[in-house]
């Protein structure tokens, strides 16, 4: 359901989703200001409409993306950031956002004087909770020091572990939730090398990554042959394997698998039955070590 991260999904479609996982249970619900940009917050505040008291509502600013130069950018300029909040309260209909995020850190700005400003929105009841996404182990600190941070989204999975070395241990030491985006490996654990196959031109997140070309694909490939014989063994699917040892990182990690499908949305759902005892845990984790995925990352 997002930007550039895959071609425009019919919107009736994507609300009956929605509407499908909040009457399955789902309690937490995730978008930015970034994904449209502007349409999945519209969508969601659609979608949401009458069952906002179901749900805990996380979106995100300050993240750029300049599609004819093809770059990223940040802003966390104080007065960008209030008119960012009240603009993504208006799309998503809503008196306030329960956790909201500075999607990319600002390097122009200090963070202090960012999170200043988003701590006056906990002040003035149109935030509840603040986060950070894809923050340094120091800026993290830094920002806690301002007002407390509730969560660090990041991305982790079998897939992408070096944030196990500062960030993860930074987050628990100071008691700060861990959500988890690209649980799956961008996908690539959902269906192994098949996944290039499905790659449209404007599907951002596989366009161009080393670790889905040439021999980088077919050395992952194995990887995830062998992650299949253990979901085989295990009696679920790859996807619920990798999931489920996010799951397993500690009851303070919440991982959110995106999807445009319902019966995507239930296999996710079934890796909260996979339950991995520490012997498997310790099989996966030396078979996907640190530097087990060729190619560079993302």
């Amino acid at each position: 359901m997002y930007a550039v991260y895959g071609p425009h999904k019919p919107e009736a479609d994507m609300i009956t989703l929605i509407h499908h996982a909040v009457h399955s249970g789902i309690t937490f619900l995730d978008t930015s200001d970034f994904y449209g940009p502007f349409t999945n917050e519209i969508l969601l505040g659609k979608a949401l409409e009458g069952t906002r008291h179901k749900v805990q509502l996380a979106s995100k600013f300050g993240a750029m993306f300049d599609v004819v130069a093809g770059t990223f950018g940040a802003n966390g300029d104080p007065a960008y950031v209030r008119a960012a909040c009240e603009a993504s309260l208006k799309r998503l209909d809503v008196d306030y956002i329960d956790l909201y995020y500075q999607h990319r850190v600002d390097i122009n700005v200090p963070i202090e004087v960012t999170v200043g400003e988003m701590k006056k929105l906990v002040e003035e009841g149109k935030v509840k909770y603040l986060g950070l996404s894809e923050a340094s182990a120091s800026t993290i600190r830094r920002a806690h020091a301002i007002h407390p941070i509730s969560a660090v989204q990041l991305e982790w999975s079998l897939w992408s572990r070096d944030v196990e070395k500062d960030i993860i241990p930074t987050c628990r030491e100071l008691g700060i939730g861990i959500v988890v985006y690209s649980p799956l490996g961008r996908g690539f654990f959902s269906a192994g090398a098949k996944i290039v196959e499905s790659t449209t031109e404007i599907d951002f997140p596989k366009i161009g990554q080393p670790r889905m070309q040439g021999e980088n694909l077919e050395k992952n490939q194995v990887l995830f042959q062998s992650l299949q014989e253990l979901a085989s063994r295990k009696g679920c699917t790859p996807g619920q394997l990798a999931l489920a040892w996010v799951q397993h990182q500690g009851d303070n990690v919440v991982p959110i698998p995106g999807t445009t499908r319902v019966k995507n949305f239930e296999e996710n759902v079934g890796a909260l039955h996979a339950k991995l005892s520490k012997a498997e845990l310790e099989e996966i984790e030396a078979l996907f070590h640190v530097d087990a995925i060729a190619g560079e990352p993302p």
